[in-house]
């Protein structure tokens, strides 16, 4: 079974910095990409950024230049560095990663629990 266990949120003020963390365990034999999405009430989910197996990123482009997702292949974690963030970025996060559990399964998407990022004016 794989588990996606997500840290990191929190309440800031407007300019300051947040980390989120993402790990995921259980039986995993291959992570393709993993990915953080955001949900504001009233909102669809969006995509905020992507790693890559090879460590290639993507950014919405309401985030370009103000956060870092990395990865730590080793470990099956990914880190999302938020800087200079906004009352816009308020919302929960959400860890995803597409991965296989043996080398012939098919790529399936797992989710995280979600965590809150409440930023204050």
């Amino acid at each position: 079974q794989v588990q996606l266990v997500e840290s990191g949120g929190g309440l800031v003020q407007a300019g300051e910095s947040l980390r989120l963390s993402c790990a995921a365990s259980g039986s995993i034999f291959m992570v393709q990409f993993m990915a953080y999405y955001r949900q504001s009430p009233g909102k669809q989910r969006a995509l905020v950024a992507t790693v890559t197996s090879d460590g290639s990123t993507n950014y919405a482009d309401s985030v370009k230049g103000r956060f870092t997702i990395s990865r730590d292949s080793a470990e099956n974690t990914a880190y999302l560095q938020m800087n200079s963030l906004r009352p816009g970025d308020t919302a929960v996060y959400y860890c995803n990663a597409r991965l296989r559990i043996f080398g012939t399964s098919p790529w399936r998407d797992y989710w995280g629990q979600g965590t809150q990022v409440t930023v204050s004016s």
